[in-house]
């Protein structure tokens, strides 16, 4: 099938889609995280618009099992995830007569797509171009062809975006979402949330991590003392109340207790947008959201996104369990042994961190400058049935090997379920599987190292 580029391609299967939904309910079955959900949240806000019914599905991964339960009688509508399982969705045995995906994952290699798989994904390189773009901007992009009047979903969209550490990337993917987003913009430090109490903020910090302060109350306070910033009226200043002086030190401050940070890793752009008939964070936005789902509550994301008073109260809470659990989670990781070579580290939490924040752990460590650039960071978590294996693979720095490619090499031998991009990929295995991974794994990145 011929296809154009990216414009083109939206328009063309938003008015297959019109068509196809028209007597058809609709299957939605979207990720998990921060731009699965805000891609649902969108999706289902203009599907009611035109009156479609649909259902909708959240879900941590597409393992075999499920794709072979999808109901036959519906339009199925994957986002944010089945690039990597087109292979399991055109088996015959399966039988799916309509299949449409918005997603911006990897897709494999020489894939021929069939007429019955309407597919929006930049990856599709020969046909519509790499973009690099959050499956919540392919969704809004979509959805504004089903219907103009839903550009005023635009400030999701750069929830789902930023939520995919995309923000540097932001004004490269415009495509009028931003200004449709009505976003703001401040330069300076980026830790998040910017609104909220200094002190607070910094024992909380993961994007940076910050070594004995994250987490440690006496080394936020020691921080705050030695660049001059004090409590007014028992409470400190937010990030975006700091005059340039004080904002110059608090960098400073932070760079010399982590040497290899960088400068544009900590100081950036502070994205600000309205919710809740409020000014507020982006990064806190999209890290609340990531958060319930994670802990299992995707409804109140759902709903949170809804901007529903109730749900932001609920959100709250969870994100606040949810940060606990990351900073246990990083000490855990501190203090645990791990499998080192040259260019990579494997860490094995087994059941001590959920199997729902290790990829999160995997990127706050991978963005820390603790490890050299190009490291292979690989965090590993049994779900909670104990039955499967969570596996994240991330790239220290910006430039390194295709993780996802070398996580392929060992599924393809193994078993199991693969997904992701070249710098951050993961897979799911059967727990049995676990010291055969940890075996394939060494002697794949240690045969990389001797290619390079």
């Amino acid at each position: 099938m011929e296809r154009g580029n990216l414009k083109e391609e939206i328009k063309r299967v938003a008015e297959i889609f019109l068509e196809k939904t028209k007597n058809n309910e609709i299957a939605i079955i979207s990720h998990h995280d921060t731009d699965g959900i805000t891609s649902a949240t969108i999706m289902i806000k203009s599907l009611r618009k035109i009156d479609r019914k649909f259902s909708l599905k959240i879900v941590k991964s597409l393992e075999e099992k499920f794709i072979y339960s999808i109901p036959k009688d519906k339009i199925i509508l994957f986002l944010d995830l089945a690039s990597g399982s087109i292979h399991h969705l055109i088996n015959s045995k399966l039988n799916l007569e309509n299949v449409f995906i918005i997603d911006h994952h990897e897709i494999p290699e020489n894939f021929q797509i069939p007429d019955n798989l309407n597919i929006i994904n930049p990856e599709l390189e020969k046909t519509i171009g790499k973009q690099k773009i959050s499956a919540s901007g392919l969704t809004y992009l979509f959805c504004k062809e089903i219907n103009s009047t839903n550009k005023k979903f635009a400030k999701l969209a750069i929830l789902g975006m930023v939520g995919d550490y995309l923000e540097k990337e932001i004004d490269k993917l415009n495509n009028g979402i931003l200004e449709e987003g009505e976003l703001q913009k401040k330069r300076g430090l980026v830790i998040y949330p910017s609104t909220r109490p200094l002190n607070r903020v910094l024992e909380y910090s993961s994007y940076p991590y910050i070594p004995g302060v994250t987490g440690n109350v006496k080394g936020v306070l020691e921080l705050l003392r030695e660049v001059g910033i004090n409590p007014k009226n028992g409470k400190y200043p937010s990030i975006i109340e700091l005059d340039n002086e004080k904002m110059s030190n608090i960098i400073t401050a932070i760079m010399l207790r982590n040497p290899k940070a960088k400068n544009q890793d900590i100081v950036g752009d502070i994205f600000l947008i309205k919710m809740f008939n409020k000014l507020e964070d982006v990064r806190e936005m999209s890290a609340i959201i990531n958060a319930c789902s994670r802990l299992g509550n995707s409804e109140t994301a759902i709903k949170f996104c809804m901007e529903i008073p109730k749900a932001k109260k609920d959100a709250e809470s969870i994100y606040m369990k949810y940060k606990q659990h990351l900073i246990s989670g990083l000490k855990f990781v501190e203090e645990s042994e791990k499998i080192s070579g040259r260019g990579f580290i494997i860490i094995n939490a087994r059941d001590k961190i959920k199997d729902t924040i290790i990829g999160t752990i995997a990127s706050i460590i991978s963005s820390s400058a603790l490890y050299e650039e190009g490291t292979i960071i690989t965090t590993m978590a049994l779900d909670e049935n104990k039955k499967k294996i969570k596996i994240s693979s991330r790239i220290a720095g910006r430039n390194g090997r295709n993780v996802r490619e070398i996580l392929s090499l060992i599924i393809n031998k193994i078993g199991g379920e693969v997904g992701g991009h070249n710098n951050a990929a993961g897979c799911l295995i059967n727990q049995e599987k676990e010291q055969e991974f940890i075996d394939n794994l060494k002697k794949h990145l240690e045969i990389e190292v001797v290619k390079i």
